[in-house]
């Protein structure tokens, strides 16, 4: 069967081996609620699909137009295995249900780096934000280094800003983007950060210089989410 749960979901466990990110564009705040919805009614109506899926997340943009879509599987095939019988049902009943939805493209990553974090139980994630940094080239080799020059900035940060929880980097399958996901107490808390001294998050030391003026780096974007829905076997 398949449960609804508010817990948000757990970046680093070991058995996601393929963590996969996408955004639909629907429009309106009142649409974000029917859509996310019409998601849970689709799904808690069925069966849990697959025993290679982990979980499934839904997340409202603060924006006020997108979701975020996070789901959870043991590998690729797992994926390829749902998306060839049980996909279609789901993405036909959910659009009936509210026509529109502009689907942007579903991105395949590996979660390469958490930072240490604490108890979880101690710190429930009250804002999700999203990173995404794109290279002008796959090369799995920067994506890796520049992950590892953003943690040497974080080690050596003279002061950290308050309201962080963990971060989770993932790589891109293809070899030119980087997600991070970013946990903040609250949504006040990053903004507060981003306003502080700097370029973003972080001091304006030349470690924070380095990983902003890497070799390659074409494009990065910074949007908050909100928890809206997970769905776990149950």
């Amino acid at each position: 069967m398949t449960r609804r749960t508010d817990a948000h979901p757990e970046l680093d466990r070991p058995d996601v081996l393929a963590p996969f990110f996408s955004t639909w564009r629907v429009g309106t705040p009142a649409r974000q609620r029917l859509i996310v919805d019409a998601i849970a009614r689709t799904w808690e109506r069925r069966p849990w699909p697959a025993e290679g899926l982990r979980g499934y997340h839904v997340y409202t943009g603060h924006d006020g137009s997108t979701l975020l879509h996070h789901s959870q599987w043991t590998s690729e095939q797992a994926y390829e295995a749902f998306a060839r019988t049980h996909r279609q049902e789901r993405v036909d009943e959910i659009d009936t249900a509210v026509p529109g939805i502009e689907r942007l493209g579903l991105g395949r990553y590996r979660r390469y780096r958490s930072t240490a974090g604490e108890d979880r139980a101690a710190a429930v994630p009250g804002c999700v934000v999203i990173v995404g940094v794109e290279f002008d080239g796959p090369d799995p080799g920067r994506q890796r280094a520049w992950v590892d020059a953003v943690f040497e900035a974080l080690e050596s940060e003279p002061a950290p800003h308050p309201g962080g929880i963990r971060a989770h980097f993932h790589l891109s399958t293809d070899g030119t983007r980087v997600l991070n996901y970013a946990e903040w107490e609250s949504a006040q808390a990053h903004r507060d950060a981003l306003a502080a001294p700097g370029d973003g998050v972080g001091s304006p030391t030349a470690q924070w210089t380095r990983v902003q003026n890497w070799p390659g780096l074409k494009s990065s974007t910074v949007d908050r989410y909100d928890h809206a829905l997970g769905l776990v076997p149950g």
